[in-house]
């Protein structure tokens, strides 16, 4: 097992990518605390499953856009697991729109929960890591944080902020043994994209060379590797998850 007795925290863990982080994660031996905001029986329901397992697992609702709220979360997972090892920041939302209808609160409500989320997860766990001079930190990114995407300006800004951050951050980061490297996925499937028209699923498979959507499966795998040992020497990067979308 790559992670045998780590200790994992997943926010947005109950749903798409988030879900397939935790249990790939509890997969590979770690213990796994993630969060949740509304779906609360898909929660349960992974709860259950890691249990099966023979994980420990701690559900907790909590929002990310809160500073206090991801300090607390923090304490509560070092009380209740034992420690802190792994920090995945994967909480997201979308509010897709062009940006001459884009209302303010389009604008703040993304950029608060995907970027100033991610902030204040790393700003609540960062202390703990470097003291214990180990740690990783894993960003989930997008393709559209490179590329773009029209109708997404607020989406697009958020996910780029998440790559400086992640460069940043492993630059001051690194002398205390703690990496941090982010994921960029591109068209999953999830429920996100289950929505998408059949016409527009077409033109985006067309765009990418691998001929079809991601699993989340496929990202948690990512994530897993860069959370564990054999990724030790990997540090500021952004690994793409994408079919070759990005090329």
């Amino acid at each position: 097992m790559l992670l045998k007795d780590k200790v994992a925290v997943v926010t947005g863990g109950s749903r798409g990518i988030g879900r397939g982080i935790v249990r790939e994660l509890a997969k590979e031996g770690a213990h796994v605390a993630f969060t949740y905001l509304k779906s609360e029986g898909l929660a349960e329901s992974l709860k259950k499953e890691i249990e099966s397992e023979g994980r420990k697992v701690l559900v907790l609702q909590s929002d990310v856009k809160s500073l206090e709220g991801m300090k607390a979360l923090v304490e509560e997972v070092k009380k209740s697991l034992g420690g802190l090892d792994i920090v995945v920041n994967n909480a997201g939302i979308l509010k897709d729109k062009a940006l001459m209808l884009m209302e303010e609160q389009d604008w703040e409500d993304v950029i608060a929960t995907n970027l100033s989320g991610a902030f204040n997860l790393v700003r609540a766990s960062i202390v703990t890591l470097m003291k214990q001079k180990s740690g990783a930190i894993i960003n989930i990114t997008s393709v559209a944080g490179i590329k773009g995407a029209a109708r997404q300006v607020n989406y697009s800004a958020s996910k780029a902020g998440i790559i400086g951050l992640t460069k940043s951050l492993a630059k001051e980061v690194a002398p205390y043994g703690v990496r941090v490297n982010a994921i960029a996925p591109g068209y999953i499937d999830t429920d996100m994209t289950a929505g998408l028209k059949d016409d527009f699923k077409k033109d985006i498979l067309k765009a990418i060379p691998l001929g079809r959507f991601g699993t989340a499966e496929e990202v948690a795998r990512v994530a897993t590797f860069l959370a564990s040992d054999a990724a030790r020497y990997i540090t500021g990067q952004v690994i793409f998850v994408d079919g070759g979308l990005a090329i």
